[in-house]
């Protein structure tokens, strides 16, 4: 072998990359946590998927039968399917909006070197170790009629004899958004907390000294910082908050007159009330799609974020 072909053959192998070598046994470490989400998530969603193209309810003696997108087609001229669907945008919007907005504020506050903050940060996140059927019955007692602590505050105070904000067609949709915005605060603080708590204390001293302001220092260095994870979380909060189910039934059960039925309510009165289950399968189905486009959407904008940066 001449000296330029080995000087060829040892460029060629010094320009090619090392082969790594495939660890199979990786699968192995990754099963426990991919079995079951794909029998519990994946499977299931792929069998609401077919479930939708078919006739199936409860209680036939036939068999269920292949019926195409002749349940899409019904949904399409269901008002009030679509009816929900708009009570679910104005609950899923009512809730995180304000419900960043104030844990924004709580988290600013809890990330102040104030006396006993440990104690106010404990007391922060007391709704969240609460389960929301829980919360739910705590909240009815609250806005019971006859004995509720709000209707006897207001009487204290000469504000009126009360009402009963659960069944008041014009109260009863604010009042559930209420009790959401105080049952979801816990974890959006707790994860715009940990943001701040990332950001360098150094920028800020430097913003003070360079004579910015609260404000100022607030929109320069501590939002920019915050950002993604601002994004994150209000994404997230939106997808729980459309998808809500066991808060909303045990305040209302979804009423009254359907004010707070909200798509998840109304696709779980179709199939165990009515035992439509192929029908609202169909329903789930186009509350995956709207969930699913929300989500593109997020990340979309997340990758174009991250190009321009």
């Amino acid at each position: 072998m001449t000296l330029a072909t080995a000087a060829k053959r040892s460029g060629a192998t010094a320009g090619r990359r090392p082969e790594r070598p495939r660890d199979h046994g990786a699968w192995f470490l990754v099963l426990p946590a991919l079995i079951p989400i794909l029998v519990l998530s994946v499977g299931p969603l792929l069998y609401g998927i077919a479930l939708a193209f078919t006739d199936a309810q409860s209680g036939r003696t036939q068999a269920t039968g292949w019926i195409g997108t002749l349940n899409f087609q019904d949904l399409l001229h269901d008002t009030l399917f679509w009816d929900s669907f708009r009570i679910g945008l104005l609950w899923a919007v009512g809730v995180t909006v304000p419900q960043f907005l104030l844990a924004l504020g709580l988290a600013l506050l809890l990330n102040q070197n104030l006396r006993l903050r440990w104690l106010a940060r404990a007391l922060a996140i007391v709704p969240w170790a609460m389960p929301e059927v829980v919360v739910g019955i705590m909240w009815r007692l609250v806005y019971n009629p006859d004995a509720g602590i709000l209707n006897e505050t207001l009487r204290t105070l000469g504000l009126g004899d009360g009402r009963d904000w659960l069944a008041g067609l014009a109260t009863v949709l604010p009042a559930v958004i209420l009790v959401g915005i105080w049952a979801g605060m816990p974890q959006t603080t707790v994860a715009l907390l940990a943001g701040l708590q990332n950001t360098p204390h150094e920028l800020h001293e430097a913003a003070a000294l360079d004579g910015a302001g609260a404000w100022r220092r607030f929109r320069t260095v501590t939002w920019p910082a915050l950002r993604p994870v601002a994004l994150a979380i209000t994404a997230l909060n939106f997808i729980w908050n459309f998808n809500s189910f066991a808060l909303v039934y045990v305040l209302t059960s979804g009423g009254p007159g359907g004010r707070t039925r909200l798509p998840m309510l109304f696709a779980y009165e179709e199939a165990f009330r009515y035992g439509q289950f192929g029908y609202a399968a169909a329903m789930g189905c186009v509350m995956v799609a709207v969930i699913s486009v929300l989500l593109a959407l997020y990340l979309v904008g997340r990758l174009k974020g991250g190009e321009d940066r």
